[in-house]
Formats: structure tokens, C-alpha cells, sequence
């Protein structure tokens, strides 16, 4: 398989995953009270925080399966499980639960750079991707998508400006679908493979 095609087969998923669109709307209502330079702070700590969280993960995460005895398939089958879970919760009512978060400098670290950016979504995709593609293109796709994080949130104002509120939710949602639809698929792969 081509590496192009490859590399975008890791990345799409954990795209949808991570939704940087679809957290936009709760960084804006969160930094909404702070200044320049406080956006700036707090944006920085949230990709740290998402940046060691994933690598973190994505380094240790199979041998913490090896130490606790859990193989990839049963880990893709209660990962996609947790993904629906987090789909469907997404899709119903997500939003307004997000949107009573308190502003706070802290907000950095949590909840925007977990569980928001680095959540069980984006880890339990990770783990997938690195058993079915290996750690470089995961780790590869992973960097582009913490990119496209840093830069959607460094634009976040005019982005929510151009699309709306709405708007944004509204794709929140399309991405929602599609999590749940790479969580059933997940279940079904780890069934398979168990099979």
C-alpha cells in the first residue's frame, strides 16, 4: 500500500477523534476572559499537556496491555465500545455539558488538553493505529493532527466568527457520527480477530 494512502488511513481517524472543530467552540467560551498573552499561555499548555499525554500513551500503551494481560483485540473491541459511548454522548448532549465549564487560567492542562484534545478517543485510537500501522506513522499522523489543533485554536475567534457557534456544533456532530461509526468498526475488527 502506498505510504500516502497508508499515512491517511492513521490520520482520518484520529482526526475525528481528537475533533479540533468540534472543541472549538468550548476553547473559545474558556479563554473568552483572558487576554492575548493568557490565550497564548493557555493554548501552549494544552498542547504540552495533549503532546506527553499521547506519546505517553502511544510509547507504553501496548506494554501496559502486555503487563495487565490484555491483548490488541480485546483492547479494539472495549475501545470501540468506550468510543460509541463517547459517540452517542457527543452527539446527544455533549455541547451544553462542555459549555458550563468555568473560565480559568488552568484550563490548559485540564480539560482542554485532557480530556478534550489527549481523551480516551484520541488514546484508544492511538493504540489501534500503532498496532496496525507501527509507530512511525502513527507518531507521524499524531503530529499532523496536533498541528492542525495548535492552528484551528490559534484562529479559533475568526473560525468561530466564519462558521458560528452553530455551525460549529453542527460539524461536531457529522464528526460524532463518524467516531461511532470507527468505533463499530473497531468492535468488528476485534471480534474478528478474537474469532
Amino acid at each position: 500500500m502506498e505510504l500516502i494512502s497508508i499515512f491517511s488511513l492513521a490520520f482520518i481517524p484520529l482526526f475525528v477523534a481528537m475533533e479540533p472543530l468540534g472543541v472549538l467552540p468550548v476553547y473559545v467560551s474558556l479563554t473568552g476572559g483572558l487576554e492575548g498573552r493568557e490565550k497564548r499561555k493557555v493554548l501552549f499548555y494544552s498542547l504540552v499537556t495533549a503532546t506527553i499525554i499521547t506519546l505517553g500513551f502511544l510509547v507504553i500503551g501496548k506494554a501496559v496491555f502486555l503487563a495487565l494481560g490484555i491483548t490488541v483485540k480485546d483492547f479494539q473491541i472495549a475501545g470501540g465500545i468506550v468510543l460509541l459511548c463517547i459517540a452517542i454522548y457527543d452527539i446527544v448532549m455533549s455541547s451544553r455539558a462542555r459549555s458550563e465549564l468555568q473560565p480559568d487560567y488552568g484550563v490548559g492542562v485540564v480539560p482542554i488538553g485532557t480530556p478534550l484534545i489527549a481523551g480516551p478517543a484520541a488514546l484508544t485510537t492511538l493504540v489501534m493505529l500503532n498496532d496496525l500501522y507501527g509507530f512511525a506513522i502513527t507518531a507521524s499522523a499524531l503530529a499532523v493532527n496536533l498541528f492542525i489543533v495548535w492552528f484551528v485554536f490559534q484562529w479559533a475567534e475568526p473560525i468561530v466568527k466564519r462558521i458560528g457557534e452553530n455551525g460549529a456544533r453542527g460539524i461536531s456532530k457529522v464528526i460524532s457520527l463518524l467516531l461511532a461509526a470507527i468505533a463499530v468498526m473497531m468492535i468488528r475488527r476485534g471480534i474478528e480477530g478474537i474469532f
